[in-house]
């Protein structure tokens, strides 16, 4: 018989996409079919710059070999001038920044370097959950900063003190997932502000950095004077270039905490693949290009969908930024409930709020994963599902 495995696993709270797994499963045990707007995974190809630097790289003999552990020149100069391009913001490649498989990755292992025993990670209230599992599953506490809607950003205010004497890091996601919130340069220098108050690691996930719509367009954290005294953010190639199966990603920011998060990979890993990486390249370096056809298409999914709600009756906003759609449960439905009617009878997964957290409550996600036409179908029926029951 095994011996059990580590306690911090029961402290997880349940993984709800397991359940959305598991109700898929019976529908389609049942002859169902179904538009599946669950996961955020990339419906369209990967841009063919991007190809032909993966092919290549996978035939070079002389990338067989493990990968340099922070990544490779090319790669992290690619980075570097990405920063520069996009950002205004010059920094040094061999000490402030660091490739991760996929920004996920580099998130939950930077908060693990730094969340142990006793600590207190600050997580907002609606969150992507490695933000929260990476430090429990490290025995680490989670706290969950108030997020009101409608700007889903977290009330700094709220943490009480004693809370605060224990934490280790705060993080921010913005563009955010689930909600699509955005937030101002101004934001972000109040969260400097506070992180280097109150001795925190300030941890920015950019995972949508180029899917602005709207003429918004997305800030750095690294663009505040001294961000990179207490800050480190997380890039990723998954969303703004179609290479979600890739997995390549940058953290850029605090040479300390790229020491840290280098120190903790090193222990576990042995680098990013050098295909990976020579993809990565190769999309940063022609950011400018391919990058507005991939938001392009987002854009246009957003406004089908925000199109048919509108014509619904929906009183709701279409974001600025990322590839999702949050909006409210129906009138008439609880969370899962909600989520059970739109696959049994509409035919259409969604995702329930509360898989994003405790202030997910109430609201559901929508995936922009099918393209335009398919998404109008599928709010057609899910407004008509609503409709059925009550008010939307």
């Amino acid at each position: 018989m095994l011996p059990r495995p580590i306690a911090a696993l029961d402290r997880l709270p349940p993984y709800v996409f397991a359940e959305l797994d598991r109700l898929k499963a019976e529908a389609r045990a049942r002859g169902r079919t179904y538009l599946d707007l669950g996961i955020g995974s990339p419906d369209r190809p990967m841009p063919a710059p991007v190809i032909e630097a993966l092919q290549g790289a996978a035939a070079d003999v002389g990338r067989h070999g493990y990968p340099p552990f922070r990544g490779t020149p090319e790669y992290l100069a690619a980075a570097a001038r990405y920063l520069g391009d996009r950002f205004g913001v010059a920094l040094d490649p061999s000490r402030e920044l660091l490739a991760v498989s996929g920004s996920k990755e580099g998130i939950a292992q930077l908060l693990q370097a730094y969340c142990g025993p006793g600590d207190v990670a600050l997580v907002p209230a609606v969150y992507y959950p490695v933000y929260a599992r990476a430090p429990m599953l490290n025995g680490a506490d989670a706290w969950f900063i108030p997020t009101p809607a409608p700007a889903f950003l977290p009330d700094l205010d709220a943490i009480p003190a004693d809370v605060l004497a224990r934490a280790k890091a705060l993080v921010v996601n913005y563009p955010n997932n689930p909600t699509g919130a955005v937030c101002d340069l101004a934001f972000l220098e109040r969260c400097v502000a506070f992180a280097r108050r109150h001795g925190l690691l300030l941890l920015s996930d950019l995972a949508y950095a180029e899917l602005a719509y709207d003429g918004y367009r997305v800030p750095s954290v690294l663009q505040v004077p001294g961000a990179t005294d207490v800050a480190v953010e997380l890039y990723s190639c998954s969303k703004s270039f179609n290479m979600a199966g890739v997995r390549i990603g940058f953290a850029a920011g605090s040479a300390e905490a790229i020491d840290a998060l280098a120190a903790y990979r090193t222990n576990v890993g042995y680098g990013t693949p050098w295909v990976a990486q020579a993809a990565g390249a190769a999309a940063l370096a022609r950011h400018a290009e391919l990058a507005p056809a991939v938001a392009a298409e987002y854009r246009a999914r957003r406004d089908a969908v925000y199109g048919g709600l509108a014509a619904a009756g929906w009183d709701v906003t279409p974001p600025s930024a990322s590839m999702y759609a949050w909006l409210p449960v129906p009138e008439g439905f609880d969370d899962w409930g909600w989520v059970r009617a739109a696959l049994d009878e509409a035919g259409v997964v969604v995702t329930p709020g509360i898989a994003f957290g405790p202030g997910g409550a109430g609201w559901f996600r929508i995936s922009l994963v099918q393209p335009a036409p398919v998404l109008a179908d599928a709010v057609a029926r899910l407004t008509e599902l609503a409709a059925r029951v009550g008010v939307a």
